[in-house]
């Protein structure tokens, strides 16, 4: 069944459809207020904690996953050559760093201007997308920072996929 399906109500407001999710899931959350939620996601490198904002000015549910990243500053160049590298695969939202806060961050907007409605499913894709490419790509910022590796041979394992059925 899909989970757009589970909601009967065309009316829910779009935080209300994460809590939903987030309650389903069964990930530990906040909701910190009417507009905006905060959760805990788990995922194989780290736990990811994921921010979503609804703004009904702009009509745009605002996703941020962040995880601790803490490199020393001679670093800072390389990782930010690798950003841009890792920018380039993503087809959906972008990576950043948040040198003030050490986080990685990776954040997407979802507009829905003309009074679209958010479905449920539009949600789970969007935390899912976040957290797939911050597991997919978290081993090679790694490489980077603290394994003295170039952004093309950091990239070579978040890109490398393996093909065929075992």
């Amino acid at each position: 069944m899909a989970l757009s399906e589970q909601f009967m109500q065309e009316d829910l407001h779009p935080i209300d459809i994460v809590e939903h999710l987030a309650e389903h899931h069964d990930w530990d959350f906040d909701r910190i207020g009417d507009d905006q939620i905060a959760m805990a996601v788990e995922g194989l490198w780290r736990t990811y904690s994921i921010t979503l904002a609804w703004s009904p000015f702009d009509e745009t549910l605002r996703m941020v996953c962040t995880f601790e990243m803490e490199p020393p500053e001679d670093k800072l160049s390389v990782l930010y050559h690798m950003l841009n590298d890792v920018n380039d695969q993503c087809w959906a939202g972008a990576f950043t760093y948040w040198d003030e806060q050490k986080l990685m961050v990776y954040r997407y907007g979802l507009v829905m201007t003309g009074a679209q409605a958010v479905s449920p499913d539009q949600v789970d894709t969007l935390i899912r997308a976040a957290v797939t490419n911050s597991e997919r790509f978290y081993p090679a910022f790694q490489l980077v920072v603290w394994g003295d590796r170039t952004p093309q041979q950091a990239l070579q394992a978040a890109i490398a996929e393996a093909y065929g059925r075992a």
